[in-house]
């Protein structure tokens, strides 16, 4: 490929397109040159372009550019004064307010690297992802639960630290007393001591920031991954990478982006998650728009929300869409100002897609990606008819490759499967203090994704399943995703997620858990006989349950790993 942004990111031995003639399976008619950015580089862009637009609304609060940028300065200065250092560490364990995005950008304009922390961590996982990533310095909100539970982490490791932002201090006048008066016993004191700041005392120097020099090749974000299949590996990702993912997405909108009107991004997925921290945050910077930012998700709020601010941007995962599709006609139609729709973090039902957009009228599309990779290396077109079930075309300046399952070397022909693999300038750098996790993960240059698919004939990616998802069933390979797909086949389906359990005869068995519809019921058996003439027999389910709830993560992701404790610990008691 002779895209020179994705030659410079490409590592000694990387095969080369040009002469393996792999299609690449770049949909979008065109590789763009992506010049190597700062992250600071979009905020000052933003403020000097469109210093009067609304960067921020949060909760009806509203930050223009101009006071974001002198926000971001005032807490880059706060940060160097606590000593903060190019290449410190400063945890952002917060929900999505605007202190995340000030916290953010001050941290990369005094040269730190950021590390993302889910706030409903319990205190065994902070402490491995603070240790390991040696945060000196961490920022949270001061709801009582979480600002508790991350006081006593950063005492028993000693960090420097503490910031406390004030979750009434980010509010409207009104909303902000009502919540201090509602809400008196779920809101921590933040107290004087030395641990302890409060963000206005962060802020409170007038100062400029000292310049720091900061390289697009140096890490911005330590993003950690693979907590539900082992211990979490942070996934360097640096500020090249992430202004590449995007620059690839400016491209991929293209010309349905006008510069003289202003996007309106809907943040419900909480930004420390890698997809909304790229198609959220930096994107929203990268082209002028307004963050519409909400610290959770309630389908109330986020569709009165919509309403009132007439987001133009909708970026949630299935479970959302799909809680969406079951809105009476009068609350949907306050989604109708959205021109866009994009779906990730999970494979998107069919049905749920095409119910979506026959009740919107406008497109629902499927991305594809890891936090390895910014996270989006793949996704189908907005304009024209995606192909159903598939995960799209390669985003700009992207290269997929499909390499044999049994000797990686090998490059597979199209159509069929093998391990996607991936190259672009938003793969990572590498892991953090993980030489041995690089050596895994990459294949002569390329990024392994440990996911099962083939492209077809117009370099569409289909994905079949996650290679550690893998059933094993009598020496025969079974993915659950082929299961979940028949499953959602039927009317009844909600949610449907497919394990391995033990067998006794074939080694491994699918298992699979379904939740239903509103209004909808139907039996196990049915739901076999069902099957009958949609998989084979080694495919079928041993035993189907049915639940009234999944598991999910906190972005509402299906979630696997409880329900494989669940039945290992079944098995343990005989």
């Amino acid at each position: 490929m002779s895209d020179p942004a994705l030659a410079s990111t490409e590592r000694p031995g990387a095969a080369d397109a040009a002469t393996t003639g792999h299609k690449t399976g770049n949909g979008f008619g065109h590789s763009p040159s992506i010049p190597p950015r700062r992250l600071t580089d979009l905020l000052d862009h933003a403020v000097a372009t469109w210093p009067e637009r609304v960067a921020i609304d949060f909760m009806a609060r509203r930050w223009r550019y101009a006071e974001l940028g002198a926000l971001v300065d005032r807490a880059a200065r706060g940060l160097q004064d606590l000593g903060v250092k190019p290449g410190d560490r400063v945890g952002l364990c917060l929900p999505n307010t605007p202190y995340y995005v000030a916290l953010y950008f001050a941290t990369f304009r005094i040269g730190g690297i950021v590390v993302n922390l889910n706030p409903l961590y319990v205190e065994r996982e902070l402490c491995h992802l603070l240790q390991d990533s040696g945060c000196k310095v961490i920022a949270t909100c001061d709801i009582t639960a979480i600002h508790a539970k991350v006081t006593r982490v950063a005492t028993q490791l000693g960090l420097e630290k503490l910031i406390g932002c004030p979750i009434a201090g980010a509010l409207p006048a009104l909303k902000s007393i009502a919540y201090r008066l509602f809400k008196r016993r779920e809101i921590a004191s933040i107290p004087p001591d030395a641990l302890h700041i409060t963000f206005a005392r962060l802020i409170a120097s007038g100062a400029r920031p000292d310049p720091v020099t900061v390289k697009p090749e140096d890490v911005a974000v330590l993003q950690y991954t693979g907590g539900t299949t082992g211990e979490p590996k942070a996934a360097m990702l640096t500020h090249a990478n992430l202004t590449a993912n995007s620059a690839q997405m400016v491209a991929f909108v293209g010309d349905d982006l006008d510069p003289a009107v202003q996007e309106r991004a809907l943040g419900v997925l909480p930004l420390f998650h890698v997809f909304a921290l790229t198609s959220v945050l930096n994107y929203s910077i990268d082209t002028g728009a307004m963050m519409v930012l909400l610290p959770r998700f309630e389908l109330k709020q986020m569709v009165d929300t919509v309403g009132r601010t007439q987001c133009t941007a909708l970026f949630a995962v299935p479970t959302i869409y799909g809680a969406l599709n079951n809105l009476p006609d009068a609350q949907f139609a306050k989604l109708r100002s959205a021109k866009r729709s994009i779906s990730g973090g999970a494979p998107l039902p069919f049905d749920v897609r095409h119910r979506f957009e026959e009740r919107m009228g406008s497109p629902l599309v499927e991305g594809y990606g890891l936090s390895e990779a910014s996270p989006i290396i793949t996704c189908n077109p907005l304009k024209g008819e995606p192909k159903d079930n598939s995960a799209g075309a390669a985003f700009p300046g992207t290269l997929i490759e499909i390499r044999d399952l049994e000797d990686l070397s090998k490059l597979m022909p199209q159509g069929e499967r093998g391990e996607i693999c991936a190259r672009g300038p938003q793969v990572m750098k590498g892991y953090w203090h993980r030489p041995d996790a690089d050596a895994e993960v990459f294949i002569d240059g390329a990024l392994r994704t440990g996911d099962v698919g083939y492209l077809d004939e117009d370099g569409y990616l289909f994905i079949v399943d996650r290679m550690k998802d893998l059933i094993i069933a009598g020496g025969y390979n079974v993915y659950p995703r082929t299961i979940e797909e028949a499953l959602y086949e039927h009317p009844a389906i909600a949610e449907a997620v497919v394990i391995a359990v033990d067998d006794r005869y074939r080694g491994q068995a699918p298992k699979a858990f379904v939740s239903l519809k509103a209004g909808h019921s139907v039996a196990p058996l049915e739901l076999h006989d069902f099957l009958k003439d949609k998989l084979s027999k080694i495919e079928m389910p041993r035993e189907i349950e049915i639940r009234d709830n999944l598991p999910k993560t906190l972005i509402g992701k299906l979630s696997k790993k409880e329900l494989v404790a669940e039945e290992k610990a079944k098995a343990a008691m005989g």
